[in-house]
């Protein structure tokens, strides 16, 4: 597809997710662009039961012909690094990666900063108090709005210890993990009462580390609404304004997908 039919595709995904920022519908929106995704790699940080990232180089040099030619092969669970988790991750029935309309993963930010309680506790979970003190100062979160998590524990990547609370791998390392996540009741608010589309943190979960049936999950995901894990330089974005491209690999039939994440700043 040539560039500017490209452009003009997502500028109307951008329109239709209610982002009219732009009087031409060919017009990519003015701002800086923010990656909110961190890179694949050995380093890259991944449940403690999934199969980490992998590359296989295939080819790497000059070939007969004379000219220069690079492959490789990858292989990785698909929930580790940046990623998307499909509602069907643990609702049944419900959207793959695939099915998620790109609608859902286009739209405005609202940015919740729990930066202080997380640094005190590792296990704190995000609550409806902590949504409705942000409004007082912000305005009340739209529907249809995407709302990020900043706990600040990317700044601890990739240091396992530091980010999961442990650098162990397998079944006995589940009940050591400890990171910040969203409370259950603060998930089903955000569902119910104020109708968002997609919600992302800077942790490896959208659970708290100590979680071990997974509410948040269930809560938003039977609603389906997708979550973004493992997310980076939330601290680059304001409380308001900006707009996030989230587009994951487009898995048939996956439950969650490597995705590539970026923020559009408002312009000054």
């Amino acid at each position: 597809m040539a560039f500017d039919s490209y452009r003009i595709v997502l500028t109307a995904a951008l329109l239709a997710a209610g982002c009219s920022r732009s009087a031409e519908p060919s017009r990519w929106p003015a701002g800086t662009i923010v990656d909110l995704s961190h890179d694949y790699s050995d380093q890259t940080i991944f449940w403690p039961t999934a199969e980490s990232f992998r590359l296989e180089k295939v080819a790497d040099g000059v070939t007969p012909q004379g000219y220069y030619y690079a492959a490789n092969n990858f292989a990785a669970a698909e929930h580790g690094g940046t990623h998307i988790d499909a509602p069907v991750h643990f609702a049944k029935g419900h959207w793959s990666v695939d099915q998620i309309p790109l609608d859902r993963l286009i739209g405005d930010v609202v940015v919740i900063d729990v930066t202080s309680p997380g640094a005190r506790q590792p296990d704190y979970r995000v609550t409806m108090d902590d949504f409705t003190a942000w409004e007082k100062g912000n305005g009340e979160i739209a529907a249809g709005a995407i709302v990020l998590v900043r706990t600040g524990y990317s700044k601890y990547w990739p240091d396992a210890v530091k980010y999961l609370g442990t650098a162990e791998r397998g079944e006995g390392a589940v009940p050591k993990l400890h990171f910040p996540g969203l409370h259950p009741n603060a998930a089903k608010w955000l569902a119910e009462a104020r109708r968002i589309k997609a919600v992302g943190i800077d942790t490896a979960s959208i659970d708290y580390g100590q979680s071990t049936m997974y509410e948040t999950h269930r809560i938003l995901y039977e609603r389906d609404i997708p979550a973004f894990e493992n997310m980076t330089n939330l601290d680059r974005l304001p409380a308001r304004g900006a707009i996030i491209v989230a587009l994951p690999m487009k898995i048939k039939g996956g439950s969650g997908a490597p995705l590539r994440a970026i923020a559009i700043l408002p312009a000054r």
